[in-house]
């Protein structure tokens, strides 16, 4: 499990793409009197949470508030992993128990579900995936992240406008890094499975026993197919990232708009919606996982059903 959670350093730090720009700021007057979001219909900062991660500091910069959200998160795991690994025993109590007891519990639950062979070799990422997805969704859920920054003094009181803590998974650059790593290793796993030849035919050939003149015509249909296949394919990271980022950030969102709804009943309106928050991030964990896993359960199963023909 060692090994296993250093990939999550591989999640931590996303590359910022160039479309995760900034916002721009108003300069002269509106930045005298403090930092204001140029483009709010009044002039001042704008209300929600914004849709893009924003740099650290009043000035801005590279790190973002949800790079560092990562950055804690991946950290927590691996200190709690190596602690909860450090003495072995051969009855677990406490950390080492809850531990084992998670590992157990997924691992069991995805053979039941993409096969004794495949879960050996692709456990340790599906794994990693659904544990980091699922704790990065509960810190956002903290008391302080995304209300505790830089800001402006309002009519009502003083307003955050760059806040140091954001959700990791309420960043679009932080679920596309994620899905597209899948769809890297998926790529690996179905040359493994297939072999070139193979994972062509898988995606072009003609399935069924037929001949003469109906085979030649299942081979065009099939051939025509496959393209659908491929457009299908190219499309998953796409959805793997927009799911989880939709549903993160609108939670957020929501918890945002209950907090303002009622002045002086912030601290109790969002209540009720952080156990369904609590909720949502398990099943989002969940579903990305699951996902995952049956995505590359159909590109490889096949394999598995001649390996059982053999034996």
């Amino acid at each position: 499990m060692k090994s296993i959670l250093t990939v999550l350093i591989l999640f931590a730090a996303p590359l910022l793409s160039p479309a995760a720009e900034q916002p721009v700021f108003a300069e002269g007057k509106a930045v005298a009197q403090g930092i204001a979001i140029a483009g709010a219909p009044d002039g001042g900062a704008e209300h929600g949470i914004p849709q893009k991660a924003l740099g650290l500091g009043k000035e801005e910069g590279f790190i973002t508030n949800s790079m560092l959200v990562t950055w804690i998160v991946a950290l927590a795991l691996i200190l709690f992993a190596r602690i909860a690994t450090r003495k072995m025993q051969e009855v677990p109590t406490g950390a080492q128990n809850f531990w084992e007891w998670l590992v157990q519990s997924l691992y069991e639950f995805l053979e039941g579900i993409i096969g004794h062979d495949l879960v050996k070799k692709t456990f340790w990422f599906f794994a990693t995936i659904f544990i980091f997805i699922l704790f990065t969704n509960w810190f956002g859920l903290i008391p302080g992240v995304g209300t505790i920054g830089w800001g402006v003094q309002g009519e009502h009181g003083f307003e955050v406008t760059r806040p140091l803590l954001r959700g990791g998974n309420a960043d679009l650059n932080m679920t596309a890094a994620m899905a597209m790593l899948f769809f890297f290793f998926w790529t690996i796993w179905a040359l493994q499975a297939n072999g070139v030849k193979g994972f062509f035919l898988h995606l072009f050939g003609p399935k069924g026993e037929s001949s003469g003149a109906l085979k030649l015509l299942l081979i065009v249909i099939f051939f025509l197919v496959g393209f659908l296949e491929v457009f299908s394919i190219l499309f998953r990271p796409v959805s793997l990232s927009f799911r989880l980022y939709g549903n993160i950030f609108a939670g957020e969102n929501m918890l945002e708009a209950m907090s303002n709804l009622v002045p002086g009943l912030g601290w109790l309106l969002p209540v009720p919606f952080y156990f369904m928050e609590l909720l949502v991030g398990l099943v989002q964990a969940l579903v990305f996982m699951l996902l995952t896993a049956v995505f590359t359960m159909l590109i490889c199963m096949h394999e598995e059903g001649h390996e059982k023909a053999h034996h």
